[in-house]
């Protein structure tokens, strides 16, 4: 009776590993925020988005979509134009290119270059965010009238974005470490928004998560945001963000283009100021993804160089 004890015993423990392995296996899936995507030179990683996911690992996705951390690299055309509450346009145009690097403590590199209207023409902004949460970005901006490379701290980052509605930090250096985030409902039903440029409604009746953030900086120019996320999307459709009062101030759209391929790029981005009911609309043009940049491109010294 002995061994038959004692092989039951160890079919047991056999049977206990196996599924704990199962089990590590299926929870280490679950935490991996971007998935392989098949052979396929020209598609884009998927992004994970699993049942019960964790609201940090749901915005650690957020990121990745923000800041196209799905592909290899980035280039696109971009159109922004500012109207004031009497309907007054003023307009620019953007050139924009990211890589994504993952390597030697880098992040991403991300270069922004105006090309209208001429007055501003080849004024360009270069980030260079770290992969080290505790480092600060480096930012350079290069002002051609003047023939000058100079750099952008990081306390600028509340600064208006080439005179939008945006700040630095809500169009291109806020990072997943900069908040900490709470679900207010994971199982949230969109209303909608209607466009005030265009007077299109968008994502009525999405399903998705509410979530909100809250800065980690002291006496920061935002109290909180209520965050939109679909769940078939994994970036935020929505923002409202509120000051340090409690009064909602701001809003937010974001609409992204769903390609057959995995990549998720942002194709469309509105914000307004309630306060002076003032409007910034970029409208994103000719993207692409995985071309081929060269790291070269994000160097400082190539503002000084290229003609744009």
């Amino acid at each position: 009776m002995k061994p038959i004890k004692n092989l039951i015993i160890g079919m047991v423990l056999l049977l206990v590993i196996f599924v704990g392995w199962k089990y590590q296996a299926a929870g280490a899936e679950e935490d991996k925020p971007l998935l392989l995507p098949p052979d396929c030179p020209d598609c884009c990683k998927k992004v994970n988005l699993y049942p019960g996911i964790d609201v940090n690992n749901l915005m650690r996705i957020k990121y990745i979509v923000k800041y196209t951390k799905f592909a290899k690299d980035n280039k696109c055309v971009g159109n922004l134009v500012m109207m004031d509450k009497r309907g007054f346009k003023r307009s620019r145009k953007w050139n924009r290119y990211r890589i994504i690097l993952g390597k030697q403590g880098i992040d991403y590199k991300d270069l922004v270059v105006l090309t209208e209207p001429q007055h501003i023409k080849g004024l360009a902004v270069l980030t260079w965010m770290y992969l080290d949460p505790r480092r600060e970005r480096d930012s350079w901006i290069w002002l051609p009238s003047q023939r000058k490379l100079r750099r952008i701290s990081p306390a600028e980052d509340d600064d208006s974005a080439f005179g939008s509605d945006w700040t630095t930090e809500e169009l291109s250096t806020r990072k997943w470490e900069d908040e900490t985030y709470s679900y207010i409902n994971e199982n949230g039903r969109f209303k909608g928004y209607t466009s005030r440029y265009n007077g299109k409604t968008y994502y009525k009746g999405v399903e998705g998560w509410i979530v909100e953030a809250t800065p980690k900086r002291k006496h920061w120019y935002y109290s909180r945001r209520i965050l939109f996320i679909p769940k078939n999307i994994g970036g935020q459709i929505h923002d409202d963000i509120y000051d340090p009062n409690g009064k909602k101030f701001k809003e937010f759209l974001k609409v992204y283009e769903i390609r057959e391929n995995g990549c998720l790029p942002q194709v469309y981005l509105e914000v307004v100021d309630l306060r002076t009911n003032h409007m910034t609309v970029i409208e994103m043009d000719n993207i692409e993804l995985n071309v081929g940049l060269n790291e070269k491109l994000f160097a400082p010294k190539s503002l000084m160089r290229t003609k744009w």
